[in-house]
């Protein structure tokens, strides 16, 4: 089943929103929460999207596998302005920075 676009992107933008400072979570992992769990790269075209207007924490969302986004070299800087450790490899160290998203599940 295909979300209605505008509440999928309201509700991705909500748990983006309540991401902690030096915390990640994954395009999975959101879409999981927002209960789509299929939906991945819906929450990545959410995120291309969103309006500079919401100033949301977006260089906070990374792929399943640590990976920054390729066309946004400042996303490293600011995680790691952060404190979001990296490992050798350039990808974020996601057992140490990936937020532990369940407790947001009760606010959303």
């Amino acid at each position: 089943m295909t979300p209605d676009k505008e509440r999928f992107y309201k509700e991705v933008y909500a748990v983006v929103a309540a991401i902690p400072r030096g915390r990640v979570l994954t395009y999975g992992v959101i879409a999981r929460l927002v209960g789509y769990p299929q939906h991945a790269r819906m929450v990545g075209r959410a995120m291309s999207c969103v309006p500079s207007a919401l100033k949301l924490p977006c260089h906070r969302v990374v792929n399943s596998e640590g990976r920054t986004a390729p066309a946004w070299p400042d996303q490293r800087r600011l995680l790691e302005a952060e404190g979001v450790p990296f490992r050798p490899c350039g990808r974020v160290d996601l057992t140490a920075a990936l937020w532990e998203s369940v407790q947001i599940l009760t606010s959303l």
